[in-house]
């Protein structure tokens, strides 16, 4: 017999990346025992509509949701060719006083499709809760570093100074707008429900002897019981796939913020300023022991960038649906969307691990910035000059020619800045070295940056936290970075 864990393909993701709950939330006893519940919420609403649903065949149901036999049930796949059929027939013998009811006037839709909502949902919960704990960690690093100095980029060249906390609120506020995305999915997904074959109710309209008001009953009761308060409007055998597309485009919405935290985190630790956490015995590089490479950031940016991916493929399953319903969405669903949420639970698993444990060096954030700021503080100088009588357009020429010239010495020869003593010796502007340093204040530089911190975290991430904090954290252990 094969082993499959040495010969046989083995998915990094169940490996290697997705958290227990999130597999769980995807795993074959959650998926079939959530079928069972279906079964159960709808013959419990049949027996209330007055249908020949007994006690004991309930009772029977209900005791057995969670004993699934999955060995079973693949013996029974392999006969029927039909997975729905199979555990239709394993409910039935492990509940045998309801095996002729079970299923009545369903179709497979109502099974898989309600199921795919209802993982959705805890899954979507799931990705909230991590969002959450995410958005707490960047909040107290922001917190701690609201007034460092540091250099700003654009185009990753050297800008006006920020602080190290109002750079994190960047991400923050990233996440804020995911957050807000996802209570929008949630509030807004609803239940297929108890619709027929092709959606007309048909089925359940003969059972009910053309009574449409019991058939709209059954529909209902059956959404309450298993937690939703809104249904579609109308279906063809299934939901609307549109809702897959709109979610996966949910999910890589959050990938695209950790990659951009990602990519930050990796430019940083190349200008040595913020290192993300690095354990004693890791190992660099297997050829050049120094080596300290941002391999969690990496993994962040590799990860989302799958989940961005990922969203083609509920986009073309929806763009490509035959009138009520075609099969080929079937196969490509038990991939894309699972895949997708494992995926995305991975990559927050390894930001949440990152975000606790960055490591700032104020030094090293110092000297970069201080390489630069005489750039900076020209316009200061400018402005003290013009004020003590000099021309503001002939001044601002020499200043323009002295940034270029050390500019250039410093990419030709190396060494500091020596804007300063350029200026310093340029009789046009009648300032000593001495009182040009003391321009040289890095907090004159950052504006309203430390104030800007404290105003966002008060005013935006306080709220939001206060809104989702509670939401899903029962679902989550400790983020565990397994490689």
């Amino acid at each position: 017999m094969s082993d499959t864990t040495t010969d046989g393909y083995v998915h990094p993701l169940t490996e290697r990346y997705a958290s227990r709950e999130m597999q769980r939330i995807f795993s074959p006893s959650r998926r079939f025992g959530v079928w069972r519940r279906l079964w159960v919420a709808l013959a419990e609403a049949q027996r209330e509509m007055g249908l020949d649903v007994t006690e004991e065949a309930l009772a029977e149901m209900r005791d057995a949701v969670d004993r699934i036999d999955l060995e079973r049930a693949r013996e029974l796949e392999a006969r029927f060719r039909h997975d729905v059929m199979a555990h239709v027939h394993l409910f039935g013998e492990a509940a045998p006083a309801a095996k002729g009811i079970i299923h009545l006037g369903a179709t497979s839709a109502f099974i898989t499709d309600n199921t795919d909502l209802i993982l959705h949902r805890e899954a979507l919960e799931l990705v909230r809760a991590r969002l959450v704990r995410i958005v707490e960690a960047l909040s107290d690093f922001a917190r701690r570093h609201r007034a460092l100095p540091t250099l700003a980029y654009t185009h990753f060249q050297p800008a006006q100074p920020t602080t190290v906390g109002k750079r994190a609120t960047l991400w923050i506020q990233d996440f804020l707008l995911d957050l807000e995305e996802l209570a929008f999915r949630l509030e807004k997904l609803r239940f297929r429900g108890a619709r027929g074959t092709t959606g007309t109710q048909a089925s359940f309209l003969q059972l009910f002897h053309g009574d449409g008001e019991k058939v709209d009953r059954l529909d209902a009761r059956v959404a309450q019981r298993m937690g939703f308060q809104n249904r579609f409007g109308v279906s063809g055998q299934t939901y609307p796939r549109k809702v897959d597309a709109a979610i996966a485009g949910t999910l890589a919405g959050v990938a695209t913020s950790a990659s951009k935290l990602g990519h930050d985190l990796r430019l940083l630790a190349h200008l040595r300023e913020v290192e993300e956490p690095f354990e004693e015995d890791q190992i660099g590089s297997s050829a050049m022991p120094y080596k300290r490479n941002p391999m969690r950031a990496e993994r962040i940016c590799a990860l989302a960038r799958h989940v961005i991916t990922l969203q083609h493929d509920p986009a073309s399953t929806a763009a490509t649906q035959w009138l009520e319903r075609t099969l080929d969405d079937s196969a490509n669903r038990r991939l894309s969307i699972p895949d997708a949420y494992l995926t995305l639970d991975g990559t927050l698993v390894l930001v949440e691990n990152v975000s606790r444990n960055l490591t700032v060096h104020p030094q090293v954030v110092r000297e970069n910035l201080a390489r630069d700021l005489p750039f900076m503080a020209t316009e200061a100088i400018l402005m003290d000059a013009v004020a003590r009588g000099g021309d503001r357009q002939e001044l601002h020429e020499r200043i323009r020619r002295h940034a270029f010239r050390a500019a250039r010495k410093m990419k030709d020869e190396g060494g500091g800045n020596d804007l300063l003593e350029r200026i310093a010796a340029d009789p046009a502007f009648g300032m000593a070295e001495e009182a040009l340093e003391s321009l040289m204040e890095p907090e004159r530089f950052v504006g309203r940056a430390p104030e800007q911190v404290d105003r966002f975290l008060a005013e935006w991430v306080e709220p939001a936290l206060a809104r989702y904090g509670g939401d899903g954290e029962d679902l989550l252990g400790e983020p565990d970075v397994r490689v």
